[in-house]
């Protein structure tokens, strides 16, 4: 027999829906519900969803007005900051901003939906920490799971009442389990089960296609032979032969996040480019979202240009075209967002600049891990970005991603819910 979970997202930005996609496939009918726009969603508990999406999207694009954008997002920001690790104290006070994210659930946001999906109760496995809070507030009878999307989280993600809840966390890192027990969560809650990534882009357990995507890259990243003159026998061992030559061109990627604030860096990366773009020596992808004026955004500055643009009007579609295309793209350059972890695919990042406190603790960890590198003047993206490519550097971060990153979180959470 067949086994489901309820799946859970919300649509505000893409981090909770990109987590969710992977884990479809344990959906009835492979349909993630988002908890703010479901079919047959109370008015009263739309237009709260409603309020918060709009407030943060208006935050995230306003940031780059000057100085007040810069105010405004500071303040923010500070609500939702992550503390200081060390020294390793009791954090299970609870914070503003989880006080303010219960106040309208005691009034009864989100009741709609937990009934409705308590006449079924499937485990519940949601990937935004306001639905767990919904479901365990209005007694949901079934496993209530939180799949954290992060590399380290703020206090917000944790219950008012951590020791006596029942909500169980899927752990990316080995940080966040620590960070969990912090802030005051029974250990026996917590799994470390790596992030959910897509299974079109690694195969089986035994990872059949993501090692041969990540033959094919390796062969791009290491022009020179410098890293595989060095580590021969780890590659041989870990992927086997490389191919005498790619099956791509050496590619590069930039993804705009959901408020498309930071397009203009995949503008000025395609400029610089422009004449290694027209000799056919690099490709250039613009993953564009689902927003209409991005797409258009990129299609104006890339004129004369042959640059792919990936952009759907559904975020399913969207994803399905970006993971496909991620599979021949050897460098991803974007913000540290949920996307950080898609480096245990072995794919080397450029990172954007972060937004947000959460981004500032991913571009640490994936710069500490070795798995990337902050972008620098993008101007002189012709000598730096060759250096790091002749030097063997992106190659080396490609593997230390590959060997060192958790792979298989999709498979650790299913077995999770359904033993």
């Amino acid at each position: 027999m067949e086994k489901n979970a309820w799946v859970i997202a919300v649509d505000m930005g893409y981090g909770h829906q990109r987590t969710a996609y992977p884990l479809r496939f344990l959906a009835p009918e492979g349909k993630v519900i988002n908890a703010n726009n479901y079919k047959g969603i109370a008015e009263k508990d739309r237009k709260m969803w409603l309020k918060a999406k709009q407030g943060y999207e208006f935050v995230s694009a306003f940031r780059r007005t000057p100085i007040i954008g810069k105010l405004i997002f500071g303040a923010f920001n500070k609500l939702q900051r992550i503390l200081g690790f060390y020294p390793r104290r009791d954090l299970s006070k609870p914070n503003l901003q989880l006080k303010q994210t219960l106040a309208p659930i005691k009034k009864g946001w989100g009741r709609d939906l937990i009934e409705k999906l308590s006449k079924n109760p499937l485990p519940l496995v949601a990937t935004f920490f306001t639905a767990v809070f919904m479901a365990e507030r209005f007694k949901y009878p079934g496993d209530i799971y939180c799949v954290v999307c992060d590399t380290d989280i703020s206090r917000t993600w944790a219950p008012l009442n951590p020791k006596k809840s029942k909500i169980k966390y899927f752990a990316p890192t080995k940080r966040v389990v620590e960070r969990l027990k912090l802030y005051g969560v029974n250990p026996n809650n917590v799994f470390l089960t790596g992030y959910p990534l897509p299974q079109e882009n690694i195969g089986s357990e035994k990872m059949e296609i993501l090692k041969e995507d990540l033959r094919h890259r390796l062969v791009n990243l290491d022009p020179r032979k410098n890293y595989f003159e060095k580590y021969k026998d780890l590659v041989n061992l870990e992927l086997g032969k490389l191919p005498e030559k790619a099956n791509h061109p050496l590619t590069i990627m930039f993804a705009v996040g959901g408020a498309g604030a930071q397009r203009h860096i995949g503008a000025k990366i395609v400029k610089n480019l422009s004449k290694r773009i027209k000799s056919g020596k690099i490709k250039v992808i613009l993953a564009a979202g689902i927003r209409e004026k991005v797409k258009d955004y990129f299609i104006e500055q890339t004129k004369g240009l042959k640059v792919e643009i990936i952009f759907d009007k559904t975020i399913e579609e969207y994803f399905r075209k970006f993971n496909l295309a991620l599979r021949k793209t050897d460098i991803l350059w974007t913000k540290p967002s949920e996307l950080s972890f898609y480096s245990a695919l072995g794919v080397p990042f450029i990172i954007a600049p972060p937004i947000g406190s959460q981004e500032d603790f991913n571009e640490r960890w994936l710069i500490n891990s070795g798995f990337g590198f902050a972008q620098k003047n993008i101007s002189y993206i012709n000598e730096w970005l060759f250096d790091w490519l002749d030097s063997g550097f992106l190659a080396e971060a490609a593997m230390q991603g590959f060997i060192e990153g958790e792979k298989l979180g999709t498979f650790n959470i299913k077995k999770i819910c359904f033993g």
